[in-house]
């Protein structure tokens, strides 16, 4: 990759908490994520010289659009402060960080806040799962489904189950590795849920049937919550490690990148991928454009992953995709353990979406944050020894948006 961008602190909401609920606001969540991301790298507004904000539908939840201009009422020397929003469904925080890399790398500014936010808790179930369904081609796809999302990526589950057969085991040991770290998380949604071995099972009791393969456990949560980075050059980060007493090297910074869009259609994309092969070529070239320009020969390089699991097919299509398996293959990485915590290349330390939340502009920003904090020893009780290295996956609607950061020192 050319120019280093730095990440030089961030942070994100307790996603348990239901801010509705709690009378406050999306300003009140942009606000606090800003304020305490600023904290974390030990900067001041005036710092900063750029904001992005990724955010899907604020208007269909809150009726809130011109979110870039919340950054002016976080504190007084905001005031002016360029800004821009970005969306591409549950990408629009990575789609947010690729256009701060863009300003950086651009010499236009040293320093960018980016922000991503969704509030998501305060409508019922039923709207927000068709408030969600925006990223979807209205009108054309999933149309008798109660629940759009889980019957689309339950006919994904069909995909897999017709080109190369899938045992409903697999994805529940995803989920169950998922919420077990979760509860290592002091910001996971799940961190106080409890479980039984039923709750991972085919019992329609303990877990049941949302849409038919996708049952309760299967699923990412519904969250309120922000993250944020603080991106900055390569001179302006130097200048930040000098005057602090700290090395460089030791501050992590993005590797590589790698970014695809592929047809809205579900059906569309399956029909460009049934010569064999992986299923979602678009997922395959993000990540291995990602790896090329960090200069890594694939997954042997890194050690760890945070990656989409808004459902735990797909995960099992990620772990393929990362080229840990080949395709079809995903089962034998999950039967040999190698991605719990325990594993050679541990996903999701953090709980991902299923154990961790799902505030879905917010998610490529929080990953980011989580893969920074791996490799620089501050993930706490989620830390992965020794890592230096850490790929995320980030995909919004049905394998549409595909954008992966590699992420170390």
């Amino acid at each position: 990759m050319g120019k280093k961008i730095y990440i030089l602190g961030g942070a994100q909401t307790d996603f348990s908490e239901n801010w509705s609920r709690s009378n406050k606001s999306l300003f009140d969540l942009f606000s606090s994520a800003v304020l305490s991301g600023l904290d974390d790298a030990d900067l001041e507004p005036k710092d900063i010289e750029v904001g992005h904000v990724g955010n899907f539908v604020a208007e269909l939840f809150t009726g809130q659009g011109m979110l870039g201009g919340y950054f002016g009422h976080v504190h007084p020397d905001f005031s002016g402060l360029p800004s821009s929003r970005h969306e591409g469904a549950c990408a629009s925080g990575s789609l947010a960080i690729l256009a701060a890399m863009r300003d950086i790398e651009s010499g236009h500014y040293k320093t960018a806040c980016v922000v991503g936010v969704e509030l998501m808790r305060n409508v019922p179930g039923a709207i927000a799962a068709k408030n969600l369904g925006a990223a979807a081609w209205v009108g054309r796809e999933a149309l008798g489904a109660k629940y759009l999302w889980p019957a689309m990526f339950s006919d994904l589950c069909d995909i897999y189950e017709d080109r190369f057969g899938l045992n409903y085991k697999h994805l529940s040991a995803i989920s169950k590795i998922n919420f077990a770290n979760g509860k290592n998380n002091p910001n996971s949604q799940t961190r106080k849920w409890d479980f039984t071995e039923k709750s991972f099972s085919q019992d329609d009791e303990a877990n049941p049937v949302i849409e038919g393969w996708m049952r309760r456990q299967d699923c990412g949560q519904v969250t309120d919550g922000a993250a944020v980075v603080i991106l900055a050059s390569e001179e302006r980060a130097a200048k930040y490690a000098k005057d602090r007493g700290l090395r460089l090297d030791n501050i992590p910074f993005i590797k590589g990148w790698g970014h695809t869009t592929a047809p809205m259609l579900m059906q569309t994309k399956m029909q460009e991928s049934a010569d064999g092969g992986y299923v979602f070529p678009w997922t395959r070239k993000a990540i291995t454009d990602a790896y090329k320009r960090a200069g890594l020969p694939g997954p042997e390089a890194l050690d760890a992953i945070e990656t989409h699991d808004c459902f735990s097919i797909t995960e099992y299509m990620a772990i393929e995709h990362f080229g840990l398996t080949a395709p079809g293959e995903a089962w034998k990485a999950i039967e040999a353990e190698r991605i719990s915590m325990s594993g050679d290349i541990p996903i999701n330390p953090s709980g991902g979406l299923i154990g961790l939340g799902h505030p879905v502009g917010a998610t490529g920003v929080r990953m980011m944050l989580d893969a920074a904090r791996q490799t620089s020893g501050r993930a706490g009780d989620m830390q992965v020894e020794n890592a230096k290295t850490v790929g995320t996956f980030n995909v919004g609607g049905s394998g549409t948006t595909n954008v992966s950061f590699m992420i170390g020192v």
